[in-house]
């Protein structure tokens, strides 16, 4: 039977190669974003979740960022295909970087002693949660992204360019744009490796 929500993520994918253009204003992009980690669910309903959103130049400045941080661990010989992928994530639009407000984990630690090893975990789940939130409505939006992991590496520079607070742990970056190039078939594990149903 048809389901909104099954059709939203089987339509939402990786995209590697963007263009710079977006179907809507940058402003409304970034309330769609801004709504979409908004309501996002989170652990005893937390809210730790948090984003910069760059476009344009910034998100450039960004990877051109992440591109120097790699450069100084990549051997020479095999930077090309780092470049080449800076290059492919700094050509988007923007990119939302994604964090995590330790001071919010610790807080609720503190609150709930119980609990308090398993907030960092939550804290992860939470994340992932509002990361998807973000692509999917991106994607029902026309526009595509990719979901990368460079954090910890460029850290303390991002924070220190864009003066975030030291409480705010990074945990991804998603380039988005228009897609240029279809995504390749998606393989998926055997059903009976993945799930048991009783009952």
């Amino acid at each position: 039977m048809p389901n909104k929500e099954i059709e939203v993520l089987t339509k939402r994918r990786t995209h590697y190669a963007l263009s710079n253009t977006l179907p809507l204003p940058a402003a409304e992009v970034d309330a769609l974003i801004r709504e979409a980690i908004r309501l996002a669910p989170s652990s005893f309903n937390s809210q730790s979740s948090r984003a910069v959103i760059l476009f344009g130049a910034e998100s450039v400045k960004l990877w051109n960022i992440i591109r120097e941080t790699l450069r100084k661990i990549v051997p020479a010989e095999a930077f090309a295909s780092t470049d080449k992928k800076m290059d492919s994530f700094a050509a988007g639009a923007g990119t939302v970087l994604f964090f995590e407000d330790s001071d919010t984990i610790a807080k609720l630690q503190e609150q709930y002693p119980l609990y308090a090893d398993n907030f960092p975990i939550f804290s992860e789940q939470s994340a992932g949660m509002a990361q998807l939130a973000v692509w999917s409505a991106l994607s029902e939006a026309g526009i595509g992204g990719s979901l990368q992991h460079y954090n910890p590496l460029p850290d303390m520079e991002i924070a220190a360019t864009w003066d975030l607070p030291a409480s705010w742990k990074l945990r991804a970056q998603m380039p988005f744009g228009v897609p240029v190039a279809e995504p390749g078939p998606k393989s998926f594990v055997d059903d009976a490796t993945r799930f048991k149903t009783f009952g």
